[in-house]
C-alpha cells in the first residue's frame, strides 16, 4: 500500500492551493480563522464559487455534475481548504443527500433534485434524530401512514442542525409499526414549508442557534418525495452515514487548528517563558500532534483502500472516533492558553464588524471559549463515539 502522493496528486495540490488563493474570499477566510460565525449569505456564495468551478460536489460522478474526484482528490481538496480557512462545505444536501438519490433514487428523482442541490436552489438539513432516538436510531417514531398520494407525516426531529436556513429535509420515519425497528423505516423527501411543520430554535452552549427541533402535525408529502423502495429506508440511512463520519474525521481542521495552538503557546508567556517551553504544556501539544500523524496515516490507508475498490466500514468509525477526540483536545488546549482571558463571554465577537480591542491582548481570546463549547458536540453527532465503539467492536472483533 503505497501512502505517497503521485506527481500528478501533488500537482492537482498546487492547482487547489492556486484556486483557493486567487477565489476564496478575504471576508470569508477571515471569519473561519478567526472563529466566529458563518452567515448564510456566507456559505451561499462560497457554495456559488465551487459551484461554478464545478468543485462543490466534489466526490459526485461527472454524469451528475462531479468532478469526478477519487477518494484521493477529495481528501486534498478537503485538506487545503481547511488549511486556507476556508469554510465546511454545509454537508446536508450535497455530502449527505447528494450520494444518497445517485445511488437509491429513480431518475425522476435524480433529474429533479440533484440540480437543485448544485445550484442552491434547495437547502436541506436532516431529519434523522429524535428525543428519543439519537445515538438509537433505529427507534425513530416519527410516522408516515399512506393516504391516497400522500403520506401522512406526524412526529418530532431534535438537533436540526441550520433547519433555521433550510426549505427541505430528508427525514427517517416509521411506515411499518409492526415490523421489528430497522425494517419500518422510510427515507423521506419533506417540504419545510409545508402546512404542519412547526421549527423551534435551540439555544447552544455558545449561545448560537445553529440547532433545531422540528414538529410535524399531519404534514402532506406526495408518494413521489419517498426514495427507493418503502421500509428499506434503514439501509439508506446507513449508506449516509458512511459519508458523514469520515468527514466527521476532519483532517485538514485539526491540521489548521493546531498550527493556530502553535502560534498562541508562542506568544503566550507563563514564568516569564513562552507557554510551549511549560513542560506540562508541551506535552501535551506533542500528544495530540502525534495522536494526529496518525490519524492522518489511518486515514490515508482508507483511502488508498478505497481508490483500489474497497468501501470503509468500521474505518469510518474509527476516523469519526479519533478526528473529533483530537480536535476536541487541541480546542481545549487552545482555551487553557488563554488562562483568565478566556473566560469572558462576549456574543458580538462571535461576528465580523466586532471592532473591540483583544481580550488580554490575545486575538484568539475572544471565541477561545464558544469554540471549546460549541465542539463539545463533535464526539456526540453523527452517531456518539461510544455507539462508534460499539460498531467496532461488532464488526472488527465480532463481538
Amino acid at each position: 500500500m503505497d501512502l505517497q502522493f503521485t506527481p500528478q496528486e501533488e500537482a492537482f495540490r498546487a492547482e487547489v492551493q492556486s484556486f483557493l488563493k486567487e477565489k476564496l474570499p478575504q471576508h470569508i477566510s477571515a471569519k473561519v480563522k478567526a472563529g466566529q460565525r458563518l452567515s448564510k449569505a456566507d456559505q451561499d456564495e462560497w457554495h456559488a464559487i465551487l459551484n461554478e468551478r464545478g468543485w462543490y460536489a466534489n466526490h459526485w460522478p461527472q454524469e451528475h455534475g462531479g468532478p469526478g474526484w477519487g477518494a484521493v482528490e477529495k481528501f486534498i481538496f478537503d485538506t487545503e481548504c481547511a488549511l486556507a480557512g476556508g469554510p465546511r462545505i454545509v454537508p446536508f444536501g450535497v455530502n449527505m443527500l447528494g450520494p444518497v438519490l445517485i445511488k437509491y433514487g429513480n431518475e425522476q428523482q435524480k433529474k429533479y433534485w440533484l440540480p437543485r442541490i448544485l445550484s442552491g436552489q434547495d437547502w436541506w438539513c436532516q431529519g434523522y434524530s429524535e428525543p428519543g432516538a439519537g445515538s438509537d436510531l433505529a427507534s425513530v417514531k416519527t410516522t408516515a401512514v399512506r393516504d391516497g398520494d400522500f403520506y401522512i407525516v406526524n412526529g418530532q426531529k431534535t438537533w436540526t442542525t441550520q433547519g433555521q436556513h433550510a426549505n427541505m429535509i430528508f427525514c427517517l420515519v416509521r411506515t411499518n409499526r409492526e415490523a421489528k425497528a430497522q425494517a419500518g423505516i422510510s427515507f423521506l423527501l419533506v417540504d419545510m414549508n409545508s402546512p404542519g411543520v412547526e421549527l423551534r430554535p435551540i439555544r447552544t452552549l455558545d449561545g448560537d442557534k445553529e440547532v433545531n427541533e422540528v414538529f410535524f402535525t399531519d404534514v402532506k408529502v406526495p408518494l413521489e418525495n419517498l426514495v427507493g423502495e418503502e421500509n428499506r429506508g434503514w439501509t439508506y440511512a446507513k449508506y449516509l452515514l458512511t459519508y458523514e463520519r469520515t468527514g466527521i474525521a476532519g483532517v485538514g481542521f485539526c491540521i489548521s487548528a493546531l498550527a493556530k495552538l502553535k502560534v498562541i503557546a508562542a506568544k503566550v508567556h507563563k514564568n516569564g517563558l513562552p507557554l510551549n517551553r511549560d513542560p506540562l504544556f508541551a506535552a501535551r501539544m506533542a500528544r495530540v500532534e502525534i495522536d494526529l500523524e496518525n490519524m492522518k496515516t489511518t486515514n490515508l490507508r482508507v483511502i488508498a483502500a478505497v481508490a483500489g475498490g474497497g468501501v470503509p466500514g468500521a474505518e469510518s468509525s474509527m476516523l469519526k472516533i479519533r478526528g473529533t477526540e483530537i480536535r476536541q483536545e487541541i480546542l481545549s488546549l487552545i482555551r487553557r492558553a488563554m488562562g483568565v482571558y478566556a473566560v469572558p463571554y462576549i456574543d458580538e465577537a462571535q461576528y465580523e464588524d466586532y471592532d473591540q480591542a483583544p481580550v488580554g491582548g490575545i486575538d484568539e481570546a475572544a471565541t477561545a471559549s464558544a469554540n471549546y463549547f460549541n465542539y463539545r458536540k463533535l464526539s456526540i453527532f453523527g452517531g456518539s463515539n461510544e455507539i462508534q465503539k460499539n460498531i467496532i467492536s461488532k464488526m472488527i472483533l465480532g463481538l
